[in-house]
């Protein structure tokens, strides 16, 4: 199954690690160390120039890759969850 970020984005659903609301996660200093990290490594990919309000955590193959929405962490699990 597919879940679609936003934009011309799609990812495979077995994929996904967790959907996370940006509001709510970047209290923790851990979150927002995560969140530099990924983005010092290469591996965020902004699916909008939007706002952003959730982030989704995906890995395949060993490889982490961490997606930037305009879509909320919420709308983001209903529609995962039809």
């Amino acid at each position: 199954m597919y879940l679609h970020l936003g934009e011309k984005t799609v990812i495979r659903t077995d994929t996904i690690v967790g959907i996370f609301d940006l509001e709510n996660t970047t209290v923790s200093k851990h979150t927002r160390n995560y969140l530099k990290n990924a983005e010092k490594n290469g591996r965020v990919i902004n699916v909008s120039y939007e706002l952003p309000k959730s982030f989704v955590v995906c890995e395949e193959k060993g490889e982490t890759a961490v997606y930037i929405s305009q879509i909320s962490g919420q709308t983001l699990m209903k529609r995962l969850n039809k």
